[in-house]
């Protein structure tokens, strides 16, 4: 069941998600004009051009949300466990969060937590 079973989840992934694609061209209507090619700000009319450079700042509040939810994606099953892993699942947890922390430390330090 092993290889049979993965080409067979491939091709039956592959063709359901080609056939909608495929059935969306046939069947949706098409129509083109200016207004479809306008950035959507929320209704509010755009002014200026859309390409612009944003500030590096959400970027990085953005990565530290992201290492701290994956914190979280760790801690779970740590946490869920703890009583049969002992003391020394206990002391490694530990220095995980204060690897994290310092990290934590390191960004404040650096302004990264800073909303503009």
């Amino acid at each position: 069941m092993g290889n049979s079973a993965i080409l067979l989840l491939t091709l039956c992934g592959l063709i359901f998600s080609g056939g909608g694609i495929l059935l969306s061209r046939v069947l949706a209507k098409r129509s083109t004009n200016a207004q479809k090619g306008e950035t959507y700000e929320c209704g509010v009319p755009t002014t200026g051009s859309s390409w612009i450079q944003f500030n590096v700042g959400y970027y990085l509040f953005a990565l530290i949300f992201l290492v701290f939810d994956v914190e979280l994606v760790f801690l779970y099953p740590w946490a869920t466990v703890v009583k049969e892993t002992g003391i020394i699942a206990l002391v490694e947890i530990l220095i995980f969060m204060i690897v994290l922390f310092m990290g934590l430390l390191y960004a404040w330090k650096k302004g990264a937590l800073k909303w503009m």
